[in-house]
Order: structure tokens, then sequence, then C-alpha cells
């Protein structure tokens, strides 16, 4: 297992120079739900006239009927990246790590929180048995031993229904990295400008609808933002595979 380090304010390196789809919101009306969201995001993407082979990428649960309707207008197949946090000793909520699925899974540890009371390598260690278990209980219940597509060489798509802080979706991007897409793309349709603007190193472009200034809630976007069941999100991907 592969441990590695992320920092909210940067590693330091130059900038991919990933940038905000141009035509970004700062204001707009809600998104109906995450189906319409995904639509909007799909045409978007069809106008990148993106490079085959791609992959759709959704982080379950409220990225996959998003990422559903972008592979279904782009014709790709979709999977799932599965990444679980590791919050903080007193403030679960706070992400001190996050284990990324993989071969062998990557545990990437957030640096700017690493010294907070409590946090060290074995209260990390300690933590990872039962993240690991949940990624492997979602991954059964939702693909049902299907095999992972392969991420090397692909236009590898990331799709969320939205983005906050982008600690754990940061984290999820560094490990993917690692196993070489030939293009790195992260699509959502909703978050606040300085969360873009950070995942600028780990990704080749953002694509995002709205910005908002300020931004309060991702939540506060969309008309219905229902917490997604294990069933929902089940049935979004065996509509997607039947579709592919």
């Amino acid at each position: 297992m592969s441990t590695y380090l992320w920092s909210d304010t940067g590693h330091g390196r130059p900038s991919r120079g990933a940038l905000p789809y141009p035509g970004a919101a700062m204001a707009r009306t809600r998104f109906s739900d995450r189906t319409q969201a995904g639509r909007e995001l799909a045409a978007a993407l069809r106008a990148m006239a993106l490079q085959p082979p791609l992959l759709v990428l959704a982080l379950p649960r409220g990225g996959v009927p998003v990422a559903a309707e972008i592979a279904r207008a782009l014709g790709a197949p979709l999977d799932l990246l599965l990444v679980r946090k590791i919050g903080a000793p007193s403030q679960p909520e706070l992400a001190v790590a996050a284990v990324v699925e993989g071969t062998p899974p990557d545990v990437i540890v957030n640096e700017d929180t690493a010294d907070l009371p409590g946090v060290d390598e074995a209260y990390i260690q300690s933590m990872l048995p039962a993240a690991l278990r949940e990624i492997e209980r979602r991954r059964g219940i939702y693909l049902r031993g299907r095999p992972q597509h392969p991420v090397e060489g692909a236009t590898v798509i990331v799709v969320d229904d939205g983005i906050a802080t982008g600690t754990t979706m940061k984290a999820a991007l560094q490990a993917l990295r690692r196993r070489r897409p030939a293009r790195l793309i992260v699509a959502v349709p909703v978050a606040p400008h300085q969360s873009i603007v950070a995942l600028g190193d780990e990704v080749d472009e953002v694509v995002c609808l709205v910005e908002p200034r300020p931004f309060y809630a991702i939540g506060l976007h969309y008309l219905d933002f229902h917490q997604l069941g294990d069933a929902e999100v089940c049935e979004a991907l065996d509509a997607a595979r039947a579709n592919g």
C-alpha cells in the first residue's frame, strides 16, 4: 500500500494549466436534480472533442447519476472511483487522510492537518481497515464483481455532484494520476472558485458549470438533492451498462 502527501495550499509544482469551463456562471437558477446537471455537463464535454478511449469515473454516491448522463452522451464506459476520508479524532468531518481504491490502494495524507492532536501514522493505520472494508462493500454492492476499466492511456473524466472544499477529490486525483491516464478531467456542476483553482495542479482541465460567489453549500444549487441510497446507485450503473 502506497502513502503520499497532499496539501490544500499547493505542491510547489507548476500548474498543468487547468481552467474552469469558459461558460461557468457566477449565479443561475438551480439544477432540477443530478440528472439535469449531468446532461448540462455532457453538453459542455461534447463540445471539447475529447480523444478516445474515454472513461467516466463517478464518485459515489452523489456523482453516479451525474456521471451516468455523461457516459451515455459520450458513449463511454462508466466506472467508480472509490475513496474514503479518514477524519481527525476530534473532528470526523475534517480530512487528515484519504484511502483511494487500487491495487494496492493508496493512502494519501493531508499534510495541512497531519499535525493535529492525535493524528499520527499509528492513528491513520488504525483507521485503514474500516475504510478499506467500506470501499470493498461499495464495490461489491454497486458493481457485483465486474472488473474495473483500465485507466492507463485513456481520457478520464472524474465526476461528482459538486465540490465544496475539494480535499477528498484532490486526494483521489493524485492517486489516479499515478495510473497514467492520457488526459485527466474533472467535471462537476457546481464548486467554489477557490476549489477549482486548487485542483489546477492535479488535472488537465476542470469543467464546472456554476461557480457561486459566495459559496455556501452544494445542495443549495439543486431543487432535488436527496441523499442517494445504494439501490439508486445500482440502478444508475445498471442502466449505464445496458446503454453501453
